[in-house]
């Protein structure tokens, strides 16, 4: 390999390094083979091989999100590259930070017919924060600094909130193997052994006095939900809930917020909306004066019909820029960081709270809007209440063996046989639906992870496996199509010695499709949504060097379950399901549920 070549290009592997990335996820190929090499001699990065490029993706964005901080992606030209686009994609709407860094064929070799050449330039389109087509490496000292500041500003735009991918493009000429002795391998432009540039940014945040106007008109409302979808941030989860309790309010919980489970309190957490929001008495009555959103949209459908009921109300969406709001209700869009945004109101609020006290008597306004907040808290805490009471009831009276064990009492099992400081991590369709409904707020640290920024079900495996590669304790619970979709991923875990449990439910099909309108179409359904393909996963479990358990009963689930914990490794927990069972027992919970709250007299106004 040329002189500049070496140079240029360890100087950019060496500046990633001062720059915060210490992994990197490579997938073979001859191309790439300087970058490749040149990072896996450097000292102080860490190599991650993965054979298939779509696996390796999301190998990285679940490392990412694990590590909460950019993680390198490397693979050779032409389709390699191509395959990159999903975990791009997710990572992009998920605010994940990635470096993706695709080798490509000189510009003299581009659109000639050359072989494993497509058109890189812009590959990912708008689904990366930033690009750069780099230049042929030289050896010149400008160029070395400009392999340095590329390499800072990559792992800065990444890790930039809203976090996100990058994407830097190669142009690379035979002959590829670096010198791996030049004197200036890794030294070359910056001798102080610091960051070439050192990058420095802060959380936004709206100036006092819109805080403090927005603060006064909260404290004149008695009627606030405060809304929190997925978002990782171990700042936010105390901050809303201390924000919560000065506005006197609940706080609808996404699973994927991180506020079900941690140190944090819980007392004004309401975790079960997504069950008893489905009932239309109910959903009517909680008329909110102001919705407060934080987030990412939540999972649920059920709270979201339940915002477009209510669209009358004050929606309040804060976010760290872009614009998410798939209801087209917000009236306001505050860009600014969640954690900051709810301790500033919280302090305006105190302060407002001081003054009515020093009022007291004055103001019989004040006193009834916490007297009718108060109301307001204690409604929405005792339907909570109720429901939980309602799915224990319920569930533990479904039977408990055989073909039709119930989807959802997987998540109440898992509720208490989860060890503190594990990552769950959660599979589209119907895992995170179950997760939404039936997950209670716990003390333990349990992190749940989902790629719900697209919402696909390809890269799941990889994605945990990923997590579990950043020093994280892993579960994985996914459907039997999203476990076929991804099976290639498990080879990671063997490669790199890495545990992983994976919960497969097998209902053998679609089953998603069984609560939608297509299951209505009898002569097509089975064909088109249900799409039944009778694989034996234990197969694949044994290929790959992981113990495989099909379990029929709750106590082999809990024998199984148990044993992969303190064993470790690569375990596969199948459950059987039953598609048409399923919904039926949803749909009995859900019918119970509205009853009690009915005789309750909980779903009036």
């Amino acid at each position: 390999m040329t002189e500049g070549a070496t140079v240029y290009l360890s100087a950019f592997i060496d500046e990633l390094v001062r720059s915060g990335v210490r992994n990197i996820v490579i997938s073979p190929g001859s191309r790439s083979t300087p970058l490749a090499v040149l990072a896996a001699e450097h000292p102080e990065m860490r190599v991650w091989m993965n054979l298939d490029e779509r696996s390796a993706g999301f190998f990285a964005l679940g490392m990412a999100r694990a590590l909460r901080s950019p993680v390198a992606l490397l693979c050779t030209s032409g389709t390699a590259a191509a395959n990159y686009l999903p975990a791009v994609v997710e990572a992009n709407l998920a605010r994940v930070p990635l470096i993706v860094l695709t080798a490509d064929r000189p510009h003299e070799l581009r659109d000639v017919g050359a072989p494993q050449t497509i058109q890189q330039i812009g590959l990912y389109g708008d689904h990366v924060k930033w690009f750069m087509e780099m230049p042929i490496p030289e050896a010149a000292a400008h160029m070395v600094r400009h392999a340095r500041m590329i390499a800072a500003r990559s792992a800065a735009e990444a890790g930039e909130r809203p976090a996100g991918p990058v994407h830097l493009n190669f142009p690379l000429r035979e002959p590829l193997v670096p010198d791996l002795d030049h004197p200036l391998l890794y030294g070359a432009g910056c001798d102080h052994g610091q960051a070439f540039v050192r990058v420095a940014s802060g959380r936004r945040l709206p100036d006092d006095s819109f805080i403090e106007s927005l603060a006064q008109e909260l404290a004149a409302s008695s009627r606030i939900a405060v809304v929190c979808g997925p978002q990782d941030d171990p700042l936010f989860p105390e901050s809303v809930v201390e924000l919560a309790a000065a506005l006197g309010c609940p706080v609808l919980a996404d699973p994927l917020s991180q506020l079900r489970s941690g140190g944090h309190a819980t007392e004004l957490v309401v975790e079960s909306y997504d069950a008893f929001l489905r009932d239309e008495e109910t959903a009517a009555s909680l008329v909110p004066d102001v919705i407060i959103r934080f987030g990412a949209m939540p999972v649920s459908k059920p709270l979201l019909q339940y915002m477009n009921r209510h669209a009358a109300s004050r929606l309040i969406v804060v976010d760290e820029g872009g614009w998410r709001d798939p209801t087209l209700l917000a009236a306001d869009m505050i860009h600014a960081d969640a954690a900051a945004l709810c301790r500033a109101l919280t302090r305006a609020l105190a302060r407002i709270g001081k003054q009515q006290r020093q009022t007291a008597g004055e103001r019989p306004d004040a006193d009834q809007r916490n007297a009718a907040a108060r109301e307001w808290l204690d409604r929405w805490l005792t339907i909570n209440r109720v429901t939980k009471q309602v799915f224990e009831q319920e569930i533990g009276s479904m039977p408990g063996e055989g073909g039709a064990l119930f989807e959802g009492r997987i998540v109440t099992e898992l509720n208490r046989l989860l060890p503190p400081d594990t990552a769950l991590v959660v599979g589209n369709s119907m895992p995170i639906r179950d997760l939404d409904t039936f997950y209670a707020a716990n003390d333990r640290r349990i992190r749940i992870i989902g790629n719900r920024g697209a919402n696909g079900i390809d890269g799941l495996v990889s994605t945990a496996l990923g997590v579990s590669a950043a020093g994280e304790r892993a579960v994985l619970v996914l459907g039997d199509l999203s476990f076929y979709h991804d099976m290639n991923g498990l080879l990671a875990a063997k490669m790199n010695g890495l545990s992983l449990t994976v919960i497969v439910v097998n209902n053998n099909g679609g089953g998603i499709f069984s609560f939608l309108p297509q299951a209505s179409l009898p002569r097509h359904y089975e064909t088109l949504f249900g799409t039944p393909h009778g694989l034996d996963y234990s197969h694949a479990a044994a290929m790959y060097g992981g113990r495989f358990d099909r379990v029929d009963t709750w106590d082999k689930f809990r024998e199984a379950f148990g044993r992969a914990m303190r064993e470790g490794g690569l375990n596969v927990i199948e459950v059987p399901t039953d598609r048409a069972s399923n919904v039926d027992q949803h749909r009995h919970i859900w019918r119970r549920l509205s009853e009690r709250l009915r005789d309750l007299g909980l779903n009036r106004r």
